[in-house]
């Protein structure tokens, strides 16, 4: 742990331990972890279903009550404060919006409770659906709307509260992949505009290296790395790390020693290597590039040609294949 004061930091996690019994009866959840997220940072933890990441979220959003260790919020012990008391506000993987009330009414109920006067309560409301950009749904009701709609006054009705902590727990997995793109990108613009800090959640590695100025990838409740999304990605610590974020061809070698490479620093050749040769099996283009599959003694490896390039091998080709930027584990 740093010795930073607690100050110096938006969040601080010490020796948190939340633990259950799944359905199986073996114990889940995470054990004495630490964290440390600086003012205005938008921090993502990625892992797989199971790993501990929403159970971290829960905890500090005060959603669950940890078994052991201290939330540090602004400087103060919030661990023991239930989820009203607590100067954060979550947005949820599935709306969570009140069906009956307009999109309105959805974002003033928080607002009334703490007797906001009507004016001020107004521009609150009409300030936060246009940061959204959904100013014409103010009357809606949530049924009105479609999926993304929803996601957005969801995310409104957190940011009118002002909160000093933003929760966002899987929020786009309900949405198709077009939508996705545009609402991930569209809360990067609003913590950017906003210097708000935000803890976010998602399985999705590409999500999180999209909108991430952090992340730290999880596994069976500890923390794998934490990182900036191009350190995780071009300089991971474990093979776990590597093969979790974006696409790795993993080769054993006669020491015992794991290559591990990325199709895009995969060499391709007509002539055979000294490293490792096969036969093209699949090409597919994919935009930009072209992913081309190949069949070796060590597996099917993945490279990536440049558009440009990608009629250089064609199906059923022996190539050679070199290696360009790889880690050794």
């Amino acid at each position: 742990m740093s010795t930073t004061t607690d100050r110096n930091y938006k969040l601080r996690i010490k020796n948190l331990t939340k633990l259950y019994k799944n359905k199986e009866g073996r114990k889940e959840g995470v054990e004495n972890i630490d964290l440390d997220i600086a003012e205005g940072m938008l921090v993502t933890m990625l892992g797989p279903s199971g790993c501990g990441k929403t159970t971290i979220l829960r905890c500090v959003g005060g959603f669950e009550e940890p078994d052991n260790g201290e939330i540090i919020l602004d400087g103060k012990n919030i661990e023991k404060l239930p989820p009203d008391k607590r100067p954060t506000a979550m947005v949820f993987q599935n709306y969570n919006l009140w069906p009956h009330m307009s999109v309105f009414d959805n974002l003033a109920f928080g607002l009334r409770l703490r007797k906001t006067p009507k004016k001020e309560m107004e521009e609150m409301v009409h300030s936060a659906l246009k940061l959204v950009q959904i100013s014409d749904m103010v009357k809606k009701f949530p049924g009105q709307l479609s999926g993304g709609q929803q996601q957005r006054v969801a995310i409104a009705r957190s940011l009118v509260l002002k909160p000093s902590l933003l929760l966002l727990d899987e929020p786009f997995s309900a949405l198709d992949a077009k939508i996705r793109e545009e609402m991930r990108e569209e809360v990067k613009k609003i913590q950017q505009e906003l210097s708000i800090t935000v803890l976010f959640v998602t399985h999705d590695q590409e999500e999180a290296m999209a909108i991430s100025d952090s992340i730290i990838v999880m596994s069976k409740g500890t923390f794998e790395q934490i990182g900036a999304p191009n350190e995780i990605y071009d300089t991971p610590k474990t093979k776990y790390v590597a093969g979790f974020i974006g696409n790795m061809n993993f080769i054993e070698q006669a020491d015992g020693k794991i290559v591990s490479i990325r199709p895009e620093d995969m060499i391709l050749s007509k002539e055979r290597s000294d490293f490792l040769n096969g036969r093209v099996r699949t090409k597919m283009i994919m935009g930009h590039f072209t992913e081309v599959n190949i069949d070796t003694e060590k597996g099917v490896m993945k490279a990536f040609l440049k558009r440009d390039n990608e009629h250089l091998v064609e199906v059923g080709d022996e190539v050679g294949l070199s290696l360009g930027k790889h880690l050794l584990f």
